[in-house]
This record gives structure tokens, C-alpha cells and sequence, in this order.
């Protein structure tokens, strides 16, 4: 998935991965050619190469007349388009009318499947990140995780759209993927159930007193408000003393999301920018003044599922030194696709772009490093009885004088069940315990 600029839907609209308005010519020279000859014109750097278009004839006629089973021209025209683009990078893909609106589904936040964002990582079909509260979420799946059948159907000569089509169908019907982990030598196979997915993209919590957590599971075109209404909610009670922001396998979305949250948080400043081959390509996005979280003590949550949008978010919370990053290096895909309509109703998806963080970090191929890195783990919480001696088992003890003191209740620590989100809202204690300011001296005894 992918970041998106607004712009007149007239124009296009953009994703990094994901758009959409534009329409794409391409001139193939041949009256031209035929009236002018060869050794007299002077070739122009964006003219086809004669041989090879006629090659291209030449195969298109071969597999036409000599293929065991007939292939109509549509079919035979689709699949080589389908090859430009695969061949370009893992982002590029022809889509047909059905791959498109799925497309556009997803980007509102609508559709039906088991909730994984797929891609390939070295020809494999490959789980970027399982969207929450999702059939692939709740039994597991995790990023990284590579799908090696679908349906009892290999993955290994399939594209990645036929893979999500695969995946793709009516609520209630059940999909097995056989999936094998790089942990463990033996494949294990899922049994889901598809779901019609509505899925809001924003979540919030208090995890104690004063300390919020926002979650962002990806970038979609109402994620820049819900974010602001959860951040409303959160600071209803009072000012925060600080805030987890999780980014864990948020695989992107919709450009212009990203930079609404980061703007948030950002006072001034720039969020991100794009270099392309054309002019409207290069684009730059800043930080407003109006901000709405602009002093609350932050840390960022990343790992290996954060893509795309989610790592401009950090990278620019990074860059300006807004935030703490914490948890592990992000999936790295730093380039901008637009998504562009064709007349017979497809549409392509083309990478034009690549975005760079405000210090002018491309993160392509590479990822976000974290400032403090934290693997996955579990506190096993030690609840063995044992002897110790306090002073208020002691006999005659004084008691608390003060009106607010209270026994705190024992509870069990955010660790046990998210290691990396317990470490987060530490350093947010220690953060506030650092910026703390002194205590007022003491006042003189009065004596009677």
C-alpha cells in the first residue's frame, strides 16, 4: 500500500502507493518512420526502436498462429503490458477492472478478504503486515511470513495481483494459505474464514493516568481526521504527560494521511518531499502552525511491517527530533506510486517518485533505523509468594498522614502481553521524571 496527494480528481490522485487521475499516450512513430527515411532522420530519444517493435510483432504473430491453445488478442496485449510493468519494480502492475476496484476499496477502508497486505521479497509472496482485528491478525500471521500456496495453489509462478484475486472473495467463504516462517523448518497452514472488512484505522486508549496510546494500522483517506478526534478524546480529561504512537505493520496508504498525522505533531517545518522525472512529481509537504499535539512527549513504535506512509510519519517525527522511535527497522519502501485510469476501465499503477524524510533521507531498500532498539518479547510475570518484610507489617507502625496516599493495587504490567509498548510508556515516564522541575524549598518550621 501507499501515500496519496489530494489534487483535483480531475488531475489525479495520488498514493505512496496509491492514486489515481491522469491519462497516460504513448506515440508509436510508424507514418513517420515509413515517410522518412533512415539514413536521413535523426532518431529522438523518445522514439521506439524499430527492431524491436517489429520483434515484438514477431512474437505477438508466433504465439498467435503456433501456441497449443488459441489466445485472443486481448489476452496476448494485457499479459505484455502486465510484463512492462512487472519487470520495472515490486510496486508497478497492470490492473484490470476488478484489481482496480479493489484497490480503491482498500484505500477507503472497505472490502472484503482476510485483512494481509502481500508483496514480493525475492520472488516470493510475502505478508507485509496483517491489518488489525482481521481474520489473518487474529489467527497469527505476522510480517514476513511467506505464502507458499493458496488453496493448495503454489504462489511461486504467480503474480502478485493473481495472488490477491486468489485471496480476495465473498464473506463467509474460507481460504487456507500454507505459510512458512523463517523461525521454523515445517510450513504451517491457516484456515480462514473471509470477512467483509470495515476497518477504521485509528484506535486509542489510556494505558494509565495521563499517558495515551494512539494506533494507526494504515493510512487511509479519513485516518488524518480519526486521528484527530482520538487525540480529542484522549486529552479530554486533562493535558497528556505522553504518548505512544503505534506504527507496528501500518503498511502505508494514502500520502496525504501521512502528512496530515505528522502535522499534528509538527509545529513548523518540513514532513516530506518527492523527486520525479516530471515536474509534478516534485513535491514538498510542510507542517502548519495550528497543531494539536505540538509539546506532548512522544514515542514512535516501528518494526518490520512499517512501510510507506508509516515511515514517512516516523521519519519525519524523527528528523525533527519530535520523537523517540523505538522497536526495530522499518520495511524500507521509499518510492511514490500513482495510480492512473485507462479508458477501457483498468488502470496502472506506476512508480514515479521517490519521497525523502526532511533531513533528505531516501529510506528505499534500506528502512527507518529506531532510536532504541526493542525485539519482540514477553514478561513472565513472577507471582511466586515469598517473605518480605515491610514497614507497615511492623507493629504500632505510624500511619500515612497524608489525605491522597493510597495503596496501589497490584495489576499485571503491560509487558506481558506487548513488550515493546511497556518499554515505550517507561521511557515516557523517564521523560517526565527528567523535565521535571525542582521541588520548592522547603518552608521554615514554625515554632510555637
Amino acid at each position: 500500500m501507499t501515500p496519496t496527494r489530494p489534487n483535483a480528481l480531475a488531475r489525479r490522485r495520488w498514493l505512496a502507493p496509491a492514486a489515481c487521475a491522469l491519462s497516460l499516450a504513448l506515440a508509436i512513430p510508424g507514418a513517420a518512420l515509413a515517410a522518412e527515411p533512415a539514413a536521413t532522420r535523426q532518431p529522438a530519444d523518445d522514439d521506439l526502436p524499430v527492431k524491436d517493435v517489429q520483434t515484438f510483432a514477431e512474437v505477438f504473430e508466433r504465439i498467435k498462429r503456433a501456441y497449443v491453445e488459441e489466445v485472443d488478442d486481448k489476452t496476448l496485449l494485457r499479459n505484455a503490458m502486465r510484463g512492462m510493468l512487472s519487470q520495472l519494480d515490486p510496486h508497478s502492475e497492470y490492473l484490470d477492472a476488478d484489481a482496480f476496484e479493489a484497490l480503491r476499496e482498500t484505500t477507503e477502508g472497505e472490502f472484503s478478504g482476510v485483512g494481509i497486505e502481500v508483496g514480493l521479497r525475492d520472488d516470493q509472496l510475502t505478508v507485509i503486515s496483517p491489518i488489525d482485528d482481521t481474520p489473518a491478525a487474529k489467527a497469527g500471521i505476522q510480517p514476513g511470513d511467506r505464502i507458499v500456496a493458496i488453496d493448495g495453489t503454489p504462489t511461486e509462478n504467480l503474480t502478485l495481483q493473481e495472488a490477491v484475486d486468489l485471496m480476495r472473495g465473498e464473506p463467509g467463504s474460507h481460504i487456507e494459505l500454507t505459510i512458512l516462517r523463517d523461525s521454523e523448518q515445517t510450513p504451517r497452514t491457516f484456515d480462514l474464514q473471509r470477512e467483509s472488512i470495515q476497518s477504521e484505522s485509528v484506535t486509542q486508549r489510556e494505558l494509565e493516568p495521563g499517558y495515551g496510546y494512539l494506533r494507526i494500522s494504515q493510512f487511509q483517506s479519513r485516518t488524518g481526521d480519526q486521528t484527530r478526534q482520538a487525540l480529542a478524546a484522549l486529552t479530554a480529561k486533562g493535558p497528556l504527560k505522553g504518548l505512544v504512537l503505534d506504527l507496528r505493520n501500518n503498511p502505508g496508504g494514502v500520502l496525504s494521511s501521512a502528512t496530515e498525522v505528522a502535522d499534528q505533531f509538527l509545529s513548523s517545518g518540513l514532513i516530506v518531499y518527492t523527486k520525479g522525472r516530471l515536474v509534478d512529481d516534485d513535491m514538498r509537504f510542510t507542517a502548519h502552525p495550528a497543531t494539536q499535539a505540538p509539546d506532548v512527549p512522544l514515542v514512535v513504535l516501528i518494526n518490520g511491517g512499517s512501510a510507506s506512509a508509516a515511515e514517512i510519519v516516523a521519519g519525519a517525527l524523527q528528523d525533527q527530533q519530535r520523537a523517540v522511535l523505538m522497536g526495530t527497522q522499518s520495511f524500507g519502501k521509499g518510492s511514490v506510486q500513482q495510480v492512473l485510469p485507462l479508458g477501457n476501465g483498468d488502470g496502472l499503477k506506476l512508480t514515479t517518485a521517490r519521497y525523502y524524510t526532511p533531513s533528505g533521507r531516501s529510506i528505499q531498500a534500506e528502512g527507518i533505523t529506531p532510536d532504541v532498539r526493542v525485539v519482540r518479547g514477553r514478561l513472565e510475570v513472577d507471582d511466586t509468594p515469598g517473605f518480605q518484610l515491610r514497614e507497615s507489617d511492623l507493629r504500632g507502625h505510624l500511619q500515612n498522614a497524608s489525605p491522597s496516599a493510597q495503596r496501589n493495587a497490584p495489576e499485571t504490567p503491560i509487558a506481558a502481553n506487548d513488550y515493546q509498548l511497556s518499554e515505550a510508556l517507561n521511557l515516557l515516564k523517564a521523560l517526565n521524571v527528567v523535565k521535571r522541575p525542582g521541588a520548592a524549598p522547603a518552608a521554615a518550621p514554625v515554632t510555637p
